[in-house]
């Protein structure tokens, strides 16, 4: 079991999870500033732990 490919799915998952909880945001937003704010930043979130978990996941060799 590698662990660098473990916290890279565990990544993967949670910018997966930030990005749907955004999306989720932004098509209820009233256009109040407030909860566009909060849907950039939990976007931006979702964005950066999805791309590094799947870099990880992606150069991470298997070594039996």
């Amino acid at each position: 079991m590698n662990i660098k490919r473990i916290f890279g799915a565990v990544l993967t998952v949670l910018g997966i999870g930030g990005l749907i909880y955004a999306a989720i945001l932004f098509a209820s937003t009233s256009g109040d500033t407030h909860s566009v704010k909060s849907a950039v930043i939990y976007s931006i979130l979702g964005l950066i732990f999805f791309i590094s978990g799947i870099g990880l996941v992606r150069t991470t060799k298997d070594e039996a």
